[in-house]
Formats: structure tokens, C-alpha cells, sequence
């Protein structure tokens, strides 16, 4: 097959991949490739900051991705006008497109076309439906004008679990267009584990302290004020433990701050800010509990990066990932505070359960969540659409 994937920003370069988005469109795209498809990615120059790209075409890992130059825009909404000649001319040769992240002018404008010629899209939200967060009037908006009407016309919408299928099915999306498909890892990068002991060298801790871990934005939205309220009772009897909540501020690191100055922890709170590559992996090895205590999150990627390590997770049951969690590779709690201490306490006093959660989180990732089993379902998907589309009227 000939596939079209479709998002609003790609780096120029493997390495920069840190987005959810473009790290999912880069690891499918591979993966089709090595499977015999032809993958092309059509995208904007938008993360361009250094000018790299001097053609707006660029080949990277067998992956022809094709940058088209904004001329303004809104957060993610990138308007690139020079991308619709080039769907009129080009958009005939592929046999399906998938378009990723769909309140964006190429969803809009690339879903236009494909029904124009009747050519079959499969949409995906990756998370983004709720009208939560930063600029809910524009979402509304959109949602309205063009975004319900992109969805139902799609011939397939993927959800990454079944949070995000009801969510499709709530905005009127048919049920027989749904698909689940999670993301996956890639576990060639945790098929060699660093020496225990390196992180907590870095920050001066002992082999005998443990650690609690939260990766990733520092945004209200992760529950993060959760975790401390939580670990500042739980540390009140256990001197010896740290909660280390690492990555990029996105705007709630001064309130978190504020918050563990309030109650008196910050000589048990590391803050080591974004940690990635090997860094990122020396935390995952040295800690004893990783959490995720998000009030909305559709899947969570970096669960499955602590399961993949060997390290025993908890989530709140507001995380989509959680129903593949629980009992699997650790546990779900509702989002409180008091069930959240009692599963750290259960988890940090036995060393065995911790060891049974880490090997059967480890195997659950293997068996489940590698790219190539995710490609292997995105494949079906692909070719049960061309062979059967659903082109709404």
C-alpha cells in the first residue's frame, strides 16, 4: 500500500522526536516501511527553529517527509495554503491517509480533498477531543464549524483505549468505525538496563532510600499536587523515602513549588527538571514506584517506558491506560489522596510485590506494546478500509 500520514509538526531529525504525536507517526511510518509499504508524511516546517531543513523534502529513516512552510498560526493550528496545490496534484496516488491530531489545518484541508476524490481518511484524535485546557473557545469553535463533521466522515477513527472510544461514540462517531489501537515502545531501547544506583549518586541518595517517580510536563492537569499531598503524609513515617518529579515546567512548577514549601517537604522533593535518553532510563532503574496521578490522560507512554525498566507503576483510574495496568504491572486507585498513600504504602513495604509487578508489567509491554504488534493491527485496519471504505455522503 501506499499510505499518506498526516500531522501538523515532524523534527528534521530522529533524535527530536519528543512530542507523543510525531514520535507515534515516526514509529508507525518505520514500521511500515520495513513491512513492504510506502509511507510518505506530509506536515509544516513549524519546528524549524534552526533552520535545518533546506529542501521541503527530506528522507529520514526511509520516511519521505514533506515540510510545508506556515505563514501563521494559532498554538498548533498551522495554515499552510502551498499544501493544497500539491493534494490536488498528489493526493490521488495514495491508496489511504491517516491524519493524526485533527483540529489542524492539513486534518481539515487533507480530509477535504480525500473525500472530494474519494480516497478513504482514518482520523485520529490522539487524545484531543474534550474541550479541556488552554483555548477551549477555539476548540468549541472548530468542533462546530468542521471537527464533528471530519470525524464522522472519516472511514475509521482510531482511539488509543476504550476512555477514548466512548468519547468518539459520545460526539456521535458510529460505533463500527471505531477502532482501539494503543501506542507502543520501542524496546530495543531498554533491551540493555543501566547499573542501579546511578540516579540516586546524581541527587546523593542512598541504595537504602527509595523513590517515587513522576516524568513528564509539569502541568496542572497531571495530578501532581496529588502525589505531594499524598507523599507528604506517607513520608511523615517513612523518613527514608523521596518523591522526584521530573520534566519540562508547563506552567504549574511555581504553584508545585508553592505547594511543597506549604507543607514542609522540600528536603524530601527532588525537581530535577526534563531528563531524557540515558538520563531518563538511570531514573526508571532506581525507582521503586513510578506514578502517574493525572486528572485526564488517554494513555500515558511513560508507564509503559517504567514497566519496560522492570519497575512496578500506579495510575488513577482517570488515565485511560489504567485498565491495562491494574494487577498487570501495578495498580489503579480512584483520584484521591487517601487511596493513592495507601497503594504507595502497600507497594514500598513489599519488596515481593514490587518484584511480581516489574516482571509481569515487563512482560505485558513485551507481549503487547511494541511497535511492531501495534503496526501489525494498524496494517489490518489499513487494509479492511481500502478493501471496504466508508466514504459519508
Amino acid at each position: 500500500m501506499k499510505i499518506l500520514q498526516v500531522c501538523p509538526i515532524f523534527p528534521p531529525q530522529p533524535g527530536e522526536f519528543a512530542s507523543g504525536v510525531t514520535q507515534v507517526v515516526y514509529n508507525i511510518s518505520k514500521e511500515l516501511i520495513s513491512r513492504g509499504h510506502e509511507v510518505e508524511v506530509y506536515t509544516t516546517n513549524a519546528l524549524d527553529l534552526r533552520r535545518k531543513i533546506k529542501s521541503d523534502l527530506l528522507v529520514i529513516d526511509g520516511i519521505k517527509v514533506h515540510y510545508f512552510p506556515y505563514i501563521m498560526h494559532y498554538y498548533t493550528f498551522f495554515l499552510t495554503p502551498s499544501l493544497i496545490p500539491t493534494l490536488k496534484r498528489n493526493l490521488k496516488q495514495f491508496d489511504i491517509v491517516h491524519i493524526h491530531d485533527y483540529r489542524t489545518f492539513q486534518a481539515a484541508i487533507v480530509a477535504h480533498y480525500a473525500k472530494e476524490i474519494s480516497i478513504p481518511y482514518v482520523m485520529q484524535a490522539h487524545g484531543s477531543l474534550p474541550h479541556y485546557g488552554a483555548k477551549q473557545t477555539f476548540k468549541r469553535l472548530y468542533d462546530i464549524l468542521l471537527g464533528y463533521r471530519l470525524l464522522k466522515n472519516a472511514s475509521r477513527v482510531i482511539a488509543l483505549t476504550p476512555m477514548e472510544a466512548l468519547q468518539y461514540k459520545n460526539i456521535g462517531v458510529n460505533q463500527d468505525r471505531i477502532e482501539i489501537v494503543p501506542n507502543g515502545i520501542n524496546l530495543s531501547e531498554f533491551d540493555t538496563l543501566l547499573e542501579r544506583g546511578q540516579f540516586k549518586r546524581k541527587f546523593g541518595l542512598s541504595d537504602s532510600q527509595q523513590i517515587i517517580l513522576c516524568l513528564g510536563r509539569i502541568h496542572k492537569i497531571k495530578g501532581l499536587d496529588l502525589v505531594v499531598k499524598a507523599f507528604a503524609q506517607l513520608s511523615k513515617n517513612f523518613s527514608e523515602v523521596r518523591l522526584v518529579i521530573a520534566g519540562p515546567d508547563d506552567g504549574y512548577l511555581p504553584a508545585l513549588k508553592r505547594l511543597i514549601k506549604e507543607l514542609n517537604i522540600g528536603e524530601k522533593v527532588i525537581l530535577p527538571g526534563p531528563v531524557y535518553g540515558v538520563g531518563k532510563l538511570e531514573a526508571y532503574v532506581d525507582t521503586d514506584v513510578y506514578v502517574l496521578p493525572s486528572s485526564y490522560e488517554i494513555f500515558g507512554i511513560t508507564v509503559l517506558e517504567a514497566m519496560a525498566c522492570g519497575t512496578p507503576v500506579i495510575t488513577t483510574d482517570t488515565c485511560g491506560i489504567a485498565n491495562w495496568v491494574n494487577s498487570h504491572g501495578g495498580y489503579s486507585v480512584p483520584f484521591n489522596e487517601d487511596e493513592l498513600r495507601r497503594v504507595l504504602l502497600t507497594l514500598l513495604t513489599d519488596d515481593g510485590l514490587r518484584i511480581r509487578f516489574g516482571q509481569s508489567g515487563k512482560k505485558l509491554v513485551v507481549t503487547k506494546f511494541t511497535w511492531d504488534k501495534i503496526v501489525v493491527l494498524l496494517e489490518k485496519l489499513y487494509r479492511e478500509t481500502v478493501a471496504k471504505p466508508v466514504i459519508a455522503i
